[in-house]
């Protein structure tokens, strides 16, 4: 089954939500005109259920099939937060709030599943139900989270869970997938280093602080080098170096580092945590100082079930007539969070010759609509048929 020509059909109504969508973003859980204008939609549609304030903002539609014997619920999952980057696009449809953007296409995801809602609640063609999920606070607020703390799985008897992510540089509509780990682990360290300020004409009189962050960033950097499997992955990078001096001559009291760690196992995770600690602790006491660490973990390792992935590929190909396996990907997910309650899948679909996701250039394509509806419909009509 190529694409399905009902999504041709609707293409100018869900381009017209994305470009709305578009116009006004909204950052992290302030998702409030966005999840309103999803639940509206979806009462619209004649979605069996709509419930919202999940995770704080995000929406639930239920859709029942024609047919219930099967007993099985699916769960589709699309993100509706934006970012906070002033827009550089010139588009007439340009975001109209200072500062903020769609910037990864969030507003492309929670259209082309508001197209495929629409298309389920019509059709109806399936045997069980489909719970489509609009989450707030992917970049960095941990929305999935939220809505799994919230019991979002249990109260609608989600079973397994399917997401989706556009990806700039690949053909538009085209899709690639892997089973098992996919996006990394995301966390998150900040560190203080306390010494002795004083006059920089008198270094003596000082323990100095920068000195020892400077030593901290280059040692941070052994852990990949020199204390890591070379065919394990792990990133660490120091992104915020900031003194308490703000002038020439004085030596700062107090140092902050921060930064990102990015693993792809729960024991590379342990190990560049302990680390942290061990290398910076070290540099504190060679050079006389103090040094505080505080290591956030953030979003775990976003990981494929087999099973689902591989229907998921086979859907794709249905759609687009190839699905690619796709790298490993160093950048964090928070669908982790419900992958790890469920069983699921997480697909990225070709956005095509754009500028790269979080540049302030970047906007979702919205030839993939037809693509992205296609396969979020033939994931339920094809998991869950009705004959």
């Amino acid at each position: 089954m190529p694409v399905k020509n009902r999504f041709a059909e609707l293409q100018n109504e869900i381009t017209a939500w994305r470009r709305d969508i578009h116009e006004h973003p909204e950052i992290l859980f302030d998702t409030h005109r966005t999840s309103a204008l999803v639940a509206d939609r979806l009462r619209e549609f004649g979605c069996d259920k709509v419930a919202t304030g999940i995770g704080q903002t995000g929406v639930v539609g239920i859709i029942q099939g024609k047919l219930n014997t099967s007993g099985r619920v699916i769960g589709l999952r699309a993100d509706m937060d934006a970012l906070p980057i002033l827009e550089e696009t010139g588009l007439d449809y340009a975001s109209k709030t200072p500062g903020a953007m769609h910037a990864c296409g969030h507003d492309g995801h929670t259209a082309m599943l508001l197209g495929a809602a629409k298309y389920l609640a019509e059709t109806r063609n399936f045997d069980g139900t489909v719970a489509v999920i609009f989450q707030p606070a992917e970049e960095g607020g941990g929305g999935g989270r939220e809505m799994c703390n919230d019991g979002m799985m249990d109260q609608f008897g989600i079973q397994e869970v399917y997401g989706m992510h556009n990806w700039p540089g690949k053909p538009v509509g085209s899709f690639a997938i892997r089973s098992g780990a996919f996006f990394a682990a995301t966390d998150l360290f900040e560190i203080e280093f306390e010494g002795l300020g004083g006059h920089a004409a008198k270094p003596q009189e000082t323990l100095d602080t920068t000195v020892m962050a400077a030593h901290a960033v280059l040692a941070l950097q052994t852990i990949a080098s020199r204390n890591a499997d070379p065919i394990d992955q792990v990133v660490v990078s120091v992104t915020s170096f900031e003194t308490a001096s703000k002038t020439f001559n004085v030596i700062p009291q107090n140092v902050t580092l921060k930064g990102t760690v990015r693993t792809m196992s729960s024991d590379m995770r342990d190990l560049a945590e302990k680390r942290i600690n061990e290398i910076c602790g070290g540099i504190a006491a060679t050079f006389g100082g103090n040094v505080q660490v505080d290591y956030l973990r953030n979003y775990p390792v976003m990981v494929n079930s087999e099973e689902q992935t591989e229907f998921a590929a086979k859907v794709a190909k249905s759609v687009s007539g190839a699905c690619e396996e796709a790298p490993l990907v160093m950048g964090g997910e928070d669908f982790a969070f419900m992958l790890e309650e469920r069983p699921g899948t997480y697909i990225l679909v070709g956005n095509g010759d754009t500028a790269m996701v979080h540049h302030p250039e970047y906007n979702f394509n919205d030839a993939v609509i037809p693509a992205g509806c296609s396969w979020w419909a033939e994931i339920v009509e094809r998991r869950m048929p009705a004959a």
